[in-house]
């Protein structure tokens, strides 16, 4: 048995003018995709949209803890960074009784914007009654470090410390911990 034979079909060869019909629905297609966009993208986060970050707050503004006997303070140092992460720099200052002479004792502060804007001190890292000094202070990367100078007895004069440390602090758990040991002390 053979199979049956199947009629001629006109429409089934390709003409050139069938080429173009394609070509030309293919045009359209393709330019009408890109005309019809979508409108753009816009990320948002879970908690909805973030304000813009504020500035750090000015340590020369701040109010600090500091006894000196009815005479003013003075910022030696500070510094700024994002250190808990949410997206609005703090600032770290080193303040201490401005004595006129002498190497008075440093504390090292964290201050943040209030809601009304001011500078307030939000954590102490380092106290005066410690009697060190700061040589140095940066943030990197969510981490304060500081060189402190200090003195292993009373009895070292109070111009020439003669202990330096290496210290720094992260933001851990709500709160800022040290993460070098003050056994690292070394002489001067």
């Amino acid at each position: 048995m053979q199979p049956a034979a199947l009629p001629d079909l006109a429409h089934t060869h390709a003409r050139p003018v069938h080429w173009l019909a394609t070509a030309a629905a293919m045009a359209a297609v393709v330019a009408a995709a890109g005309l019809l966009q979508p409108d753009a993208a816009t990320a948002t986060s879970a908690r909805g949209p973030q304000a813009a970050p504020q500035p750090a707050p000015d340590a020369t503004k701040a109010t600090y803890p500091l006894e000196c006997g009815g005479g003013p303070s003075k910022v030696a140092r500070q510094t700024t960074g994002d250190l808990d992460g949410d997206g609005n720099p703090e600032t770290v200052a080193v303040a201490h009784c401005d004595a006129g002479s002498g190497t008075p004792p440093s504390g090292i502060y964290v201050l943040t914007r209030g809601k009304d804007g001011a500078a307030r001190v939000v954590a102490t890292l380092v106290e005066p009654a410690g009697r060190q000094s700061v040589q140095t202070l940066a943030v990197r990367d969510g981490v304060v470090t500081a060189t402190l100078l200090g003195y292993s007895s009373a009895d070292v004069p109070g111009c020439c410390p003669d202990l330096k440390e290496s210290a720094e602090w992260r933001w851990e758990s709500g709160t800022f911990v040290r993460t070098s040991a003050a056994a690292a002390a070394q002489s001067v």
